[in-house]
């Protein structure tokens, strides 16, 4: 009897017990990175695997641009001339192709490809090695036919100052027919004829103390076509101190909604990301031995938490394709996870090798679907 009793108690202890709490995951889509490998790695947000890997044919690369409907990576190598172009569904490469030319190297400062997927636009600038001397050109517009393998036209960059590696980021509309360029300000130009049809400076926080402004480093996949989010500086005018705030810019109607979040850092670099519903936005500010990550309700427009966490130099984060993970990752062959709740640290993803600067994406299931391919 009295082991009876014991095993009715054990079972009714099992029954009243919670249930185990379901393993935090990102979603259905597909982590894309390109490693020091020359290979771009494919990794499973749900089960967090390596599930394919596609060798690079121009070597390592410098940058990586998606196409807006996610059909297509466009790779740009590490020496600015070659370009590849990978089919993201079939994870294969589909074409090279360079603008060089004998003693001519053609090296793009920036790019960006029509909604069509044929037309490349490059700010780009031509060496030429001479028997004494290289000769620098000056910066210029060339639209690339990528079907037909044939430079369209070239046209002279005509404003100041000339733009940098590092500070230049072009955009097309999502009709294709303007041709966005971020630099000390933004320029409008037709993407036809190339001729400038409006500017304007919306004081992008470009000092060192926030950081750069790098187009390059928004989250393009989660904000709607014609707009991008991203951080912006201004000066409180009754006190004279700096704010910094989260804007959302209407390319086609030059309209800036901005909120402010909190004092400007006056150190340190600065990175933003936000969830696919563009509800919230995540914050971090990297600085050796000091990093925080600020929680901004974007639908609130308030600053919703801040917290500090252990990092290492260089990071940059992005949200998962369903948005309850944060992905830290960068300067290394490491992914972070976190819960967005209290910022919470997860788990790790260790690859082989490290990844490339500018090349991480989540591609979310409504962008491109890829079928399953073994790791070799």
């Amino acid at each position: 009897m009295k082991s009876l009793a014991l095993l009715v108690c054990a079972v009714a202890l099992t029954a009243a017990a919670p249930p185990p709490t379901p393993k935090l995951t990102g979603g259905t889509g597909t982590i894309y990175l390109a490693s020091y490998g020359k290979r771009i790695v494919a990794i499973d947000e749900a089960t967090e695997k390596v599930t394919g890997e596609i060798p690079l044919k121009v070597g390592l690369p410098w940058s990586v641009r998606i196409a807006r409907d996610g059909s297509r990576f466009y790779v740009q190598s590490a020496d600015q001339e070659h370009f590849e172009v990978i089919d993201v569904a079939n994870r294969q490469s589909l074409d090279t192709f360079t603008l060089s030319e004998g003693n001519k190297k053609v090296r793009a400062l920036a790019f960006d490809v029509d909604p069509a997927n044929r037309i490349m636009m490059l700010v780009a600038r031509t060496v030429t090695k001479l028997s004494d001397r290289f000769e620098i050109g000056t910066p210029v517009f060339i639209q690339y036919d990528m079907k037909e393998h044939r430079v369209v036209q070239t046209v002279p960059w005509a404003t100041d100052p000339e733009p940098q590696y590092y500070y230049l980021s072009v955009r097309y509309s999502p009709d294709g027919k303007l041709l966005y360029a971020f630099s000390n300000e933004i320029i409008a130009y037709d993407a036809t004829t190339l001729k400038q049809l409006d500017s304007w400076n919306l004081s992008l926080p470009n000092e060192p103390g926030l950081g750069r402004f790098d187009l390059n480093a928004m989250d393009d996949v989660n904000d709607e076509p014609g707009f991008f989010t991203g951080l912006f500086a201004m000066e409180d005018a009754v006190q004279k101190r700096r704010l910094l705030g989260v804007g959302r810019v209407d390319l086609q109607q030059k309209k800036l909604d901005y909120f402010p979040i909190g004092p400007s850092p006056d150190r340190g670099d600065v990175s933003f990301a936000m969830t696919p519903d563009r509800k919230r936005g995540y914050m971090m500010i990297e600085e050796i031995g000091h990093h925080e990550m600020w929680t901004i309700d974007i639908t609130r427009k308030r600053l919703e938490s801040r917290a500090e966490f252990q990092g290492r130099p260089r990071m940059a984060v992005r949200t998962s394709s369903n948005g309850k993970l944060i992905y830290l990752y960068e300067a290394g062959n490491t992914i972070d996870l976190y819960d967005p709740a209290g910022f919470k640290y997860l788990r790790t993803i260790t690859l082989p090798e490290d990844m490339m600067y500018g090349t991480f994406y989540v591609v979310p299931p409504r962008l491109a679907r890829p079928a399953t391919t073994p790791r070799p």
